[in-house]
Parts: C-alpha cells; structure tokens; sequence
C-alpha cells in the first residue's frame, strides 16, 4: 500500500489568527506524540499572508490517517476552531 499524502490548507479569520494559531501548535504536537502512521506533519505559514497556514502530511496508509481523524486531539481542534476559519482546502494525494 503507497503513502497518502495531505496538504491541508487553512485560511483564518483575521480576528482569531494568535487563537488559531495555537490550536495548530497543539495539534502538530500531539500528533507527532500520539499518532501511529505519522511519517511527516509540518506545519507551513505562508510568506505573504500571515493568516494562511498549510500542513503537510505523509501517512503510511489511508487507515491510520482514518484513525487520527478519530483521536481526541483531532477532534478537539476542528471544535476549536469552528467558524474561525475563511476557507480549509484538503488534497488527498497517493505518493508514486
């Protein structure tokens, strides 16, 4: 089975930038801690506008990317972060 790779971009709302921010932090930390399958989480801030943060991902196969979406910190962010966001763009992509 090949590697998934995400590239999950995220667009926030100018007034909850710093509290977005944080929740990003959180989640790439306690993802690298606690996630199984996790071969890279990155977390990028885009150069010309500070609201926008894109991370990228490799995952060994779909089921342990399936299982992150399952664990608490996963889901503690997509609350946290509800309807603080402009716009999220996910590419599920199959490394060749």
């Amino acid at each position: 089975m090949k590697n998934i790779v995400i590239v999950a971009s995220v667009n926030v709302k100018e007034a909850f930038k710093d509290e977005v921010y944080k929740e990003l932090l959180k989640l790439h930390e306690a993802t690298h801690k606690l996630d199984e399958g996790c071969i890279q989480y990155d977390l990028h801030k885009d150069l010309k506008d500070e609201n926008k943060f894109t991370f990228v991902e490799t995952w060994e196969n779909e089921e342990l990317l399936e299982a992150h979406k399952q664990k608490e910190h996963f889901k503690t962010f997509v609350s946290n972060t509800q309807n603080k966001l402009e716009s999220m763009n996910v590419l599920i992509l199959e490394k060749l």
